[in-house]
């Protein structure tokens, strides 16, 4: 029953990623990063609700303040930044390095404190004011991490659930990686009140998006080079076991829990057009429930076009969204 049920997820996502059945997000806004960087890949709300805070390509993380004063620099996650050799970095340049690529970000709701997830430097931790930066996990720990990605952090206990990519590939050599079939990926638990990191799942393929449930009983973590989200059970009987909780027709990336305990999944389907001999991408988001019933998938073709689209979240509402390429984080008028 169980793998006849993920045929028909297929299927469908299949169907509505390919037809006009998914709904267009329609632009409402697009907050604009400091020319001339580029690569919001992720955002994050602080406990009032400030934000988002994006990371950038040049290793800093930016808060926006509002319409007037746009982005501000709130942090970066190089302890030891030189701006007169960073600023204005592009993505994929050997400088990130040394400089920094904050990817994943999530706030701890009971401290202030950013978790970060670098893709050089590994888990990071930002106190609150952006002063103090904290290399948790990663190279300058003596640890072999080489491209950390996605991250979430669990509201109640302040537990962080974060990916490491790859331990073959760095992210410069992203393009490589995507063309590979590497399996060296990891999702990885960071406990603050122990200050112990643990392995809770290996052998994966690029794993990207992580999301933790409400009540702390299981994470989700997408694997953008097997097109599937898996399920690592924490809590209740099937504790430390994991499944497969949804195929997708194609990559995922990050994934956001809502205030409704509802996942917005990033995909990026790759299909073959007829019409022009090549491959086309559509960015999308999906919206799926704990049961894995998809509740609504939204294009995203309109603001991206063929690039990819690397978040999508629903916070108080109004739905955000992010990209790799993109030089801004949107704002879509309300569709949920």
């Amino acid at each position: 029953m169980l793998n006849m049920a993920m045929v028909v997820i297929t299927a469908t996502l299949v169907i509505f990623l390919m037809c006009s059945s998914s709904s267009e997000a329609i632009l409402q806004k697009r907050l604009q990063l400091p020319s001339p960087l580029t690569g919001p890949e992720s955002l994050a709300f602080d406990l009032t609700g400030g934000g988002p805070y994006v990371g950038s390509s040049d290793g800093r993380i930016f808060k926006y303040i509002g319409q007037d004063e746009g982005f501000i620099e709130y942090a970066s996650t190089s302890r030891n930044r030189d701006k007169t050799l960073c600023d204005g970095l592009a993505d994929f340049s050997e400088l990130q390095a040394t400089c920094g690529r904050p990817l994943g970000l999530g706030f701890n709701q009971q401290t202030g404190d950013l978790y970060v997830a670098d893709a050089y430097f590994g888990l990071v931790k930002v106190a609150p004011g952006g002063e103090n930066v904290t290399h948790i996990f990663g190279s300058e720990n003596a640890y072999a991490t080489r491209f950390t990605d996605g991250l979430d952090v669990d509201p109640e206990t302040g537990i962080v659930y974060f990916t490491e990519a790859s331990t073959n590939f760095r992210f410069k050599d992203f393009e490589t990686l995507i063309d590979s079939e590497d399996k060296s990926g990891s999702l990885l638990k960071y406990d603050p009140s122990t200050d112990q990191t643990t392995v809770l799942l290996g052998n994966l393929a690029m794993p990207s998006g992580v999301a933790v449930s409400s009540d702390g009983s299981f994470v989700l973590v997408g694997e953008y080079l097997a097109n599937r989200i898996q399920r690592v059970w924490l809590k209740g009987p099937n504790a430390f076991s994991s499944e497969l909780f949804m195929p997708l027709a194609g990559s995922p990336n990050n994934i956001k829990r809502n205030s409704r305990d509802q996942f917005w999944i990033s995909v990026n389907g790759i299909f073959r057009s007829p019409i022009f001999q090549r491959n086309i991408n559509f960015p999308t988001g999906v919206k799926v429930s704990e049961n894995r019933i998809i509740l609504q998938i939204v294009s995203l073709i309109s603001e991206y076009g063929t690039e990819s689209a690397s978040e999508i979240q629903d916070y108080n509402g109004t739905l955000y969204s992010g990209s790799l390429q993109a030089s801004y984080a949107t704002i879509f008028t309300t569709l949920l």
